[in-house]
């Protein structure tokens, strides 16, 4: 029984800590153009005052669980999209923007 158990146990550990879907940034881009452009720039150089200059880097020097929810809930101007956009497409749009830096 014990060892059933375990196995029982292994399984479920497996199953909760499956490896999520690598960012996709060819649809964080698409998203991107969508949902964020309008504030954030075509090349994530705002053009709205008080959104992050993403070019630059501004407001991505979080981890990307802590920006997930930061775009769930919404930041300052910027409306939250829980409910419009799923995790997964949000973590796509973030893989997107860390690509718009611009050289130093």
């Amino acid at each position: 029984m014990k060892k059933l158990s375990v196995v029982l146990s292994a399984i479920l550990l497996v199953a909760a800590v499956a490896p999520a879907r690598a960012a996709d940034t060819n649809k964080g881009a698409q998203s991107y153009a969508l949902h964020c452009q309008s504030c954030h720039g075509r090349t994530g150089v705002s053009g709205m005052p008080g959104a992050p200059n993403l070019a630059r880097g501004e407001g991505l020097m979080q981890p990307d669980m802590m920006l997930l929810a930061s775009i769930k809930t919404g930041k300052n101007a910027m409306p939250g999209y829980m409910g419009i956009l799923k995790d997964q497409d949000i973590l796509d749009v973030i893989a997107y923007t860390r690509t718009l830096r611009v050289a130093k």
